[in-house]
């Protein structure tokens, strides 16, 4: 499992100045987490358009590295891309499926589960991994790490915990 995927990508979450732990902190509440699971999609792509890639709307807002995941949907076969913040873990990396802290599992989840398959880009560097469940003991471990660098994970998976099993994924060389 040390296939340095991080490292490979050069995958990793910048500091937080003040603006970027307000941003943090207000989106691991309730009310957060529901204003960006229906705006960030769409305003990360403006983003991204805008600034030719080159940034991303939770980059300029809370500091955070947006890994690209391209997953093949479990119904329509077609290949999907997601914008996800990864946590750096065991020299690779892992994924929570949190969905912002909301009652359903994102889609993304769903696709992983269905085809461990996927492709992740970070800043023009793309690999091939394959995803596998976490264990127990590791998803502890992947809440526990995310927890230092976004709080917000902590409260989505205390508010989510008792209404659906939130998946981690460990990201490995496919």
């Amino acid at each position: 499992m040390t296939a340095g995927l991080a490292a490979d990508l050069g995958y990793a979450h910048a500091s937080a100045n003040p603006l970027h732990r307000l941003v943090r902190r207000g989106a691991g509440t309730r009310a957060g987490g529901w204003v960006f699971s229906h705006t960030l999609r769409r305003l990360d792509d403006v983003v991204v358009r805008l600034s030719r890639g080159r940034h991303s709307a939770p980059g300029l807002l809370a500091g955070l590295a947006v890994l690209e995941v391209t997953t093949t949907g479990r119904r329509s076969g077609q290949r999907r891309t997601s914008h996800l913040i990864a946590t750096p873990y065991a020299g690779t990396l892992a994924l929570l499926g949190t969905n912002f802290g909301q009652a359903s599992t994102p889609a993304w989840v769903l696709n992983l589960e269905a085809d461990p398959r996927a492709t992740v880009s970070y800043r023009g560097v793309s690999r091939e991994v394959m995803a596998r469940p976490a264990t127990p003991a590791e998803a502890d471990e992947v809440f526990a790490l995310a927890g230092r660098f976004y709080p917000g994970y902590v409260s989505y998976r205390a508010r989510v915990g008792t209404k659906r099993r939130i998946r981690a994924f460990v990201l490995e060389p496919a």
